[in-house]
């Protein structure tokens, strides 16, 4: 016998098997029973057509692409080949490809010019699909849409960069506005010394002839925070003589030259990898004053919460491919001769999770509404104090329940040939930018407190708990604890807790759906477990993964 025959023979030593089929080719939307039905409750019906198609578009290539542009980290070129200094970031195309898609479904500007009925609400609903696929290209696409309401207080800039920042062509070539067939905005706003108190903000303003409103100013300072330092210009805030004032500070000065805008390095973060955050210095850059003079965080108000609208988005989104992942893989490995979708303990984590997911697609939608109707006062009012809500608690919950979706991976959802790493990286991004968790609280208190109106409108909004008993007493109780005054702020994170939840609830009772509802109501407002997967006795959780899980549209077995 040849000596090397049982080495020959034994070569393969197993067959693959229980492996779970890659979720190639899904249809991101039409996956998704929740969004589309959440998406038609709140007036974006009209756009399920076009959703469809972007959803198949982000299932592949574009889920693709996403792993590319994380894979291959931006680069910073200080100086070109010659010695002279550029201040460059180099992507790799999966980078722009992303860009490109997001811009061309309308991610930036569709609510700005189509302000149909439910414009905000479909176009949340781009992002919930894009974002899943990649957040760090969302960066650069929040902030270009949230920067419109600011910039149309300065007309005459306006009329400058408003076609170009609406235009659905992407274009990164590092040229002056006039050249661009579409432009990017980006924002920088804190600073070393303040972070989130802007007021702090050392960065100085000298006008170049006559101040004020539209008027060129030169900027001398730091900027600790710059987000996609690519961008074609950025919304700044600097000092004059009558305090903080916004700016619009372009890449370019009008000659055709680079501005003196200089990048002295990329922060290496947490994740977020495709995108480049960057800290900048401006050595005497050209910029145009936005708004009325020392009115700088009024000026940007609106852009900061469209922002943390889109934070509320971004979240929820990365929970829902986290909640996908989970259930396909239970859906395709067998543990024990079983199928883990079928085994009970597993049904109720996925449950759990779905409901998680569910609730915080249901306020962001919503907040979407209210944005939609922002010309109706109680809709304003209510996107006044639920912006600050939903960003707080949606992006709370976002990494632990990501990081419960990983576990049902096992083993194989903490290796980074998988997405769900990526997402638990991303997780808690959302909760920082933007202003952190106690910012958030503190702004419902400042808005319940300086604000004539929103306490109402939220009771309103409320109502008397829709016949459910658990909801009612849970209402009862937060008005309790809102006219105890006493250490209110040391109390803001519960308060704050405790209306998201309400708000969570009584938006999945209206819908009519009461397996939804009454699984959410009792497992978050009837004093059950802590963690996921503690769902109580009598939970249809065959159902509510049924419908987290719409598996004829998810390639592979079912």
């Amino acid at each position: 016998m040849h000596p090397y025959s049982h080495a020959e023979l034994y070569a393969e030593t197993h067959e693959v098997t229980n492996q779970v089929p890659d979720l190639k080719g899904v249809n991101l939307y039409r996956a998704d029973l929740p969004l589309q039905e959440w998406l038609h409750r709140f007036g974006g019906s009209w756009a399920d057509p076009d959703l469809a198609a972007f959803g198949q578009l982000t299932g592949d290539p574009l889920m693709h692409a996403g792993f590319l542009a994380n894979e291959n980290k931006p680069v910073f070129k200080s100086h070109d080949r010659f010695g002279n200094r550029v201040d460059i970031v180099e992507f790799h195309p999966a980078y722009h490809q992303l860009m490109s898609a997001g811009i061309a479904q309308g991610i930036t500007s569709a609510p700005w010019t189509d302000p149909r009925p439910g414009a905000h609400v479909a176009r949340a609903a781009s992002m919930y699909l894009h974002n899943q696929i990649e957040s760090g290209t969302c960066c650069p696409m929040t902030m270009t849409y949230a920067c419109i309401p600011t910039l149309r207080l300065q007309l005459d800039l306006a009329e400058v960069w408003l076609p170009k920042i609406l235009s659905r062509q992407y274009d990164p070539r590092n040229l002056p506005i006039e050249q661009k067939t579409g432009a990017t905005i980006g924002m920088a706003m804190t600073e070393k010394q303040g972070g989130t108190d802007l007021r702090s903000n050392s960065t100085r303003a000298y006008p170049v002839s006559i101040g004020g409103p539209g008027q060129a100013y030169e900027l001398v300072g730091h900027k600790w925070f710059c987000s996609a330092p690519m961008c074609d210009a950025f919304l700044t805030l600097a000092q004059t003589e009558k305090g903080l004032s916004c700016f619009l500070l372009p890449r370019h000065r009008p000659d055709g030259s680079r501005n003196q805008f200089y990048i002295q390095r990329l922060k290496n973060k947490l994740g977020n990898w495709a995108n480049a955050s960057s800290e900048v210095e401006y050595r005497g850059a050209l910029a145009w004053m936005v708004g009325e003079e020392g009115r700088g965080i009024p000026t940007i108000i609106e852009m900061v919460s469209l922002t943390r609208f889109d934070c509320m988005i971004g979240s929820s989104s990365l929970m829902r491919q986290g909640l996908t992942q989970a259930t396909h893989h239970c859906a395709n490995r067998s543990v024990g001769g079983r199928l883990l979708a079928e085994q009970p303990l597993m049904q109720n984590v996925l449950a759990d999770l779905a409901l998680e997911s569910e609730a915080a697609l249901a306020l962001t939608m919503r907040m979407g509404k209210a944005i939609d109707a922002s010309h109706d006062e109680h809709e304003k009012k209510f996107a006044r104090l639920v912006t600050a809500i939903g960003k707080y608690w949606i992006c709370k919950r976002a990494p632990g329940m990501i990081n419960e979706a990983q576990e049902c991976l096992g083993g194989a959802g903490y290796v980074e040939e998988s997405i769900m790493p990526r997402l638990y990286r991303e997780a808690p991004v959302n909760s920082i930018w933007e202003g952190s968790g106690n910012v958030q609280c503190l702004d419902v208190l400042r808005a319940l407190s300086k604000e004539p109106g929103v306490l109402e409108v939220l009771f309103s909004e409320l109502g008397d708990g829709h016949g459910d008993a658990h909801l009612a007493r849970h209402i009862e109780q937060i008005k309790t604890d809102f006219r105890d005054t006493d250490d209110i702020q040391y109390r803001a994170r519960q308060l704050t807790e405790d209306v998201a939840v309400a708000l969570q609830a009584k938006l999945l009772i209206e819908a009519g759906n009461q397996v939804v509802s009454d699984a959410f109501i009792t497992s978050r407002l009837a004093g059950h477990g802590r963690a996921y997967g503690t769902l109580p006795r009598g939970t249809d959780v065959a159902a509510l993964v049924a419908r987290a899980s719409s598996t004829s549209y998810i390639s592979g077995p079912t």
